[in-house]
């Protein structure tokens, strides 16, 4: 196997001001065509700009990026993308957004023939309920299945994925690894994913590469992953080879990260509403009519849903979202909401 992706001494830094950051300093990669690599990495260590520059995105201030033997300059069709974060055209419907870069690609394809590659690609990411709906009427779990389908559908040489799937439910995040490995083994491309989890690079790469925390962020030792495919999940947590690589990756960036001081994004937290518990005296009376019977409020009702409803207005009409949730929370609980994307989670903590 030759190499179809080489990293030579990459470095990259950032200029805000006078102030100068860097994020990778001299980085060495070579990537055999067919290879399926994964780059675990601390959040903020720079994976994103790693990608970016195997994109052709952005440019490194020092070394060279070689797609091919050739230095990259530029993006490339040849190199589909998938970004944590989707970037969707929003008056554009499920379809229209991967039919874009299908009718765009593949111009001398028939039009059945462009049409039914698109439906795959929507059918394999669970979409085809929602092909008609714009961006602003899914989920964030969806919108970012629509940005698999669209990368996919590209049919790139290579495929450089940034966490696609850390926003999606289990069930989909699993089905969509699938069908990455599938998609991998039947059509030989090369993939590189970035990801945080070990099982999953454990479970779909050949080999697993960590990005040490930074500055100047550089990749550590890899770990070569000889476990037969396909690889069953389901038999992971029983597998020798499997719990003995996954306590080595885990060792190794326990050790690295802690050896080096983590840099800590500071975020500005949303101004909430004045919500008030139902303890609050000038706020809740003592009991709540439920319909049936006057219940008595506090600390085992200190937070509560009742029948909630959630409707949003769509082009194609009302869409319901939440129906009837209820929910007790006492003080001090903690508790998980957990479901498939697009069943309403974040519409039910938003209110």
């Amino acid at each position: 196997m030759k190499p179809i992706i080489t990293l030579e001494a990459v470095s990259k830094s950032y200029k805000t001001g006078s102030q100068v950051s860097q994020v990778l300093k001299n980085i060495n990669l070579s990537i055999d065509e067919g290879e399926f690599v994964a780059i675990l990495g601390f959040s903020g260590s720079g994976k994103t700009t790693l990608i970016s520059m195997l994109s052709g995105l952005l440019m490194p201030d020092e070394g060279s990026v070689n797609f091919k033997g050739q230095a990259v300059t530029g993006p490339s069709p040849d190199r589909g993308v998938i970004f944590q974060n989707y970037s969707l055209l929003p008056w554009l419907t499920v379809k229209q957004n991967v039919g874009l870069a299908v009718n765009t690609l593949f111009k001398d394809w028939s039009k059945q023939k462009r049409e039914e590659h698109i439906l795959k690609y929507i059918t394999m990411v669970g979409l085809s309920h929602a092909m008609d709906r714009k961006p602003a009427e899914l989920s964030g779990g969806m919108r970012q299945r629509v940005s698999v389908a669209r990368a996919l559908a590209m049919s790139p040489d290579v495929l450089l994925m940034d966490e696609p799937l850390s926003a999606l439910d289990a069930l989909t995040r699993a089905n969509l690894q699938d069908e990455i490995e599938i998609i991998w083994s039947q059509e030989k491309k090369t993939v590189v994913l970035i990801t945080n989890d070990v099982d999953e690079a454990l479970l779909l790469a050949d080999r697993v590469i960590p990005l040490d925390p930074g500055p100047g962020a550089s990749l550590g030792p890899e770990f070569v992953v000889d476990i037969e495919r396909p690889r069953d999940r389901t038999k992971m947590n029983t597998d020798k080879k499997f719990l003995g690589l996954r306590a080595k990756i885990t060792e190794y960036l326990l050790d690295v990260g802690s050896s080096k001081k983590e840099v800590q994004a500071q975020g500005n937290l949303v101004t909430l509403p004045n919500v008030l518990p139902n303890t609050h005296a000038d706020y809740m009376p003592k009991t709540i009519d439920d319909g049936h019977e006057s219940k008595p409020v506090g600390e085992d009702r200190y937070v509560e849903f009742f029948k909630t409803t959630k409707v949003y207005p769509t082009p194609k009409g009302p869409l319901t979202v939440v129906e009837d949730f209820d929910l007790k929370m006492k003080k001090g609980e903690f508790i998980s909401l957990i479901g498939h994307s697009g069943c309403g989670k974040s519409t039910v903590l938003s209110m």
